[in-house]
């Protein structure tokens, strides 16, 4: 994936983010800046997603841990463990916003 390519899919990536937060039942008020996307929550809890282009991967920070992700055969798989990028920051809004949450397929 070219980097043109990579900054495309990033976006479209965190504009989705925002708008399930936006549908969400729980309180997050998402703020973009550039690359970075902030999840803040009701309790001023914050969950950072953002890109890092020179390793085509994407990041999140939450108060349980930090993860990477790269693109594998068509997922975003975690670099050192199991996880997939939605389902694993699916997991950490549930737990930051005390109610469950996920990203319709």
């Amino acid at each position: 994936m070219t980097e043109t390519e990579f900054l495309n899919v990033s976006d479209a990536i965190l504009e989705r983010i925002e708008a399930a937060c936006d549908d969400a039942a729980a309180d997050i008020d998402p703020h973009r800046q550039g690359n970075v996307l902030e999840l803040e929550f009701e309790d001023g809890s914050k969950i950072i997603v953002n890109r890092h282009a020179a390793n085509q991967e994407l990041w999140i920070a939450a108060k349980h841990g930090g993860f990477h992700y790269r693109l594998q055969e068509g997922q975003w798989r975690s670099t050192r463990e199991e996880g997939e990028f939605f389902a694993d920051l699916a997991h950490a809004i549930t737990l930051h916003g005390g109610e469950p949450f996920s990203f319709d397929e």
